[in-house]
């Protein structure tokens, strides 16, 4: 009987981490990711490249695979991950989901504090919820619908917003493109700066 349940228990175990990706097997892989975004996915040289460290794996294998089929449109990332299988992508999202992000920090105090409010607090008047509300008090968002936003680069961050807005970005449902639609660019950037030293 203890034989059999070990079994059942190896069995489970080895099933979840099938389902969920293989780490090592993403380190391998993810050699090929670390020109943008860093080896431990902590960025690159470029500002406008994001963070992978600590994201959700399933979030990260959702936008390679939007990547692949052209619901997310980068010429950069639609090559890098055409050739990647579904596996391979599970993979990649579990090696980077382990790494354990660099702490950001805002570069503009008093941007980053009408940030907060719009963070914590939305814009009642515009229709805008507060971020909080789905990517968490401590933006470590909540998988794998919404990603982590805290800690990562500002430019990266309003690049994306300013994507959702102008309707270039629709990957990911409308919830985004409605929000993002109906705040202003200085918002945008307000809540960017604010993300970047979240933690």
């Amino acid at each position: 009987m203890i034989a059999g349940l070990s079994g059942l228990w190896f069995l489970s175990i080895a099933s979840a981490q099938a389902a969920g990706g293989n780490a090592e097997a993403g380190k391998a892989k993810a050699g090929m990711c670390a020109g943008c975004h860093g080896a431990d996915g902590n960025g690159g040289a470029d500002p406008l490249w994001p963070k992978l460290a600590s994201q959700d794996a399933d979030y990260i294998a959702k936008q390679l695979a939007d990547f692949k089929s052209g619901a997310r449109k980068d010429p950069i990332m639609s090559g890098m991950a055409a050739p990647l299988s579904a596996a391979e992508m599970k993979n990649i999202g579990a090696y980077f989901s382990g790494q354990k992000i660099k702490a950001g920090a805002a570069k503009t105090k008093e941007l980053a504090h009408v940030g907060e409010r719009l963070y914590r607090g939305g814009n009642t008047k515009m229709g805008v919820s507060a971020c909080m509300s789905c990517h968490g008090p401590s933006g470590h968002g909540i998988p794998p619908r919404f990603p982590r936003v805290s800690g990562q680069g500002a430019a990266y961050t309003q690049k994306q917003l300013l994507a959702f807005k102008a309707g270039a970005r629709a990957n990911d449902g409308d919830t985004m493109t409605r929000i993002a639609f109906r705040m202003s660019e200085a918002e945008i950037k307000a809540v960017s700066e604010y993300m970047a030293g979240l933690h």
